[in-house]
């Protein structure tokens, strides 16, 4: 598994699956003989069915399984509200979000809770005049486990208003004593009872909205405008921090820190099929990138993460291999649509247009004005020359390298077809068994496919200075 980042699929668990139960009153509920669970009860329990079951309870992520995840986990088993600390790109936001899966998939609540109160338990003042009134006929709806989900980016201007509540001044203009606790509108996380609200970029939150979570997070009591609400609130505070935000652009205030139970450093993946896995599993491509070139763009990504021209304290986002998926396919896409080919397949060419686009998310020292073009040509060459290691070595391409030096070349561009490419090739007196063998190295069937698989060979020759490369922008031979 690997930490990856989050795009299209908000609650990768969350999705319906069993239609809700039927009970619709209180009596319902009774007769059905429905447990109540506190949160991190349900929580916990879930999640130990889930590892008894071997059913992963973390869809989605890569690469963590020995390192964050274990920690994710004895948290949720000791109940703990829990800090992630990563650099960004590392799917803070998409662990936070894979809780859900832990959930129960319906819950019951009180209909028109505002805090959606669990029938056997209500904590307003309300909900307890309702119940008190209605006995068994108090009525129920069921809430699905993604519903029990909040999410709020912290920013510098989110208010106590946002997060704990505010007095309502619509609901004392309706004739409410300024006293009467109804008039109190609650915030996110009062809202979230029994179920778990996330803060994104904690540190950024001010300092004395920081101090307004500290009751709700350790007494679980509301303070708002001189009002002290005793409400037994059951809701799992979860966040995340960026480390270089955490002592520079903001910080999370000690009281506050000390009230997270577990905090969790997380990482970028370690492993590379793990980087591969992310740009796969995130990418939404429209064409075809074969898996050699998200490989040389995984290389590339690790590449830029360990070089000392780059701020590391910003980090290199999986975003920036994602996008950079994304592009290839579209430069195929574009290629194909302008010179007719049936299907878009990306070539290594693609990838080298890519980097003007790319070079923007990538932070780099102060001391390398000016050759932040250098450092991403340099690197993606290093990652094309460890991917024909890779997958070429052994290979004999020394008749090809004959017949370049006889004279022979080859012509590509994001505007060469892959058909041009094929034809282009010197013939060889092999009956065509080396293109075949590179081909079939890389997995290469169609003639897109093909076509880049011998533009890999030609780069792995010219990287080796084996034979030249000429370039004027648009076009590229190999001789």
């Amino acid at each position: 598994m690997t930490d990856t980042v989050d795009t299209s699929h908000p609650h990768p668990t969350a999705s319906v699956t069993e239609p809700p139960p039927q009970a619709a009153t209180l009596g319902d509920l009774r007769a059905s003989g429905h447990e109540q669970r506190p949160l991190r009860t349900e929580l916990r329990e879930n999640l130990l069915a889930a590892l008894r079951a071997g059913r992963d309870p973390w869809p989605g992520l890569h690469g963590l399984s020995s390192t964050v995840i274990p920690q994710v986990e004895r948290a949720i088993l000791a109940g703990h509200d829990i800090v992630l600390l990563g650099e960004r790109g590392q799917g803070k936001t998409r662990l936070l979000r894979s809780l859900v899966g832990l959930l129960d998939e319906w819950t019951p609540v009180i209909e028109g809770s505002e805090l959606g109160e669990h029938p056997y338990e209500p904590i307003t003042h309300e909900s307890r005049r309702r119940a008190a009134e209605l006995g068994d006929e108090l009525p129920v709806l069921w809430r699905h486990r993604e519903e029990r989900y909040a999410e709020k980016l912290a920013t510098p201007d989110t208010s106590v208003g946002d997060l704990i509540g505010d007095v309502d001044p619509m609901r004392v203009a309706e004739g409410r004593r300024l006293g009467d606790p109804e008039t109190i509108h609650f915030g996110l996380i009062p809202r979230s009872h029994r179920g778990i609200v996330a803060i994104n970029e904690l540190p950024d939150l001010a300092e004395r909205i920081q101090v307004a979570m500290l009751n709700v997070m350790e007494e679980r009591d509301i303070q708002i405008r001189g009002y002290v609400l005793r409400l037994p609130l059951d809701v799992l505070v979860v966040a995340s921090a960026n480390p270089e935000d955490y002592t520079n652009r903001g910080r999370i205030i000690t009281p506050l820190k000390d009230r997270f139970g577990a905090e969790i450093r997380t990482h970028y993946p370690i492993e590379l099929a793990d980087e591969m896995a992310v740009v796969r599993q995130e990418a939404d491509l429209v064409g075809q990138v074969p898996d050699v070139l998200v490989e040389i763009l995984a290389r590339f990504t690790r590449g830029l993460r360990e070089s000392g021209s780059v701020d590391q304290r910003s980090g290199v986002s999986a975003r920036f291999s994602i996008a950079g998926a994304e592009t290839v396919a579209a430069s195929a896409l574009h290629r194909a649509s302008v010179r007719g080919e049936d299907e878009p397949v990306a070539r290594l060419v693609d990838i080298e247009t890519a980097v003007d686009v790319l070079g923007g998310k990538i932070e780099f020292e102060a001391g390398e004005e000016g050759r932040e073009a250098a450092i991403l040509t340099h690197l993606l060459r290093t990652a094309t020359v460890e991917a024909v290691r890779e997958h070429l070595r052994g290979i004999d391409l020394a008749p090809l390298v004959a017949a370049l030096e006889g004279g022979a070349s080859v012509a590509t561009g994001e505007r060469v077809t892959a058909a041009e490419v094929l034809a282009a090739l010197p013939d060889l007196d092999d009956d065509g068994a080396l293109y075949d063998e590179v081909a079939e190295r890389l997995q290469a069937s169609t003639p897109g496919e093909r076509a880049g698989a011998v533009e890999l060979a030609l780069e792995g020759l010219y990287l080796a200075r084996k034979v030249d490369k000429d370039s004027d922008g648009e076009s590229v031979v190999y001789g």
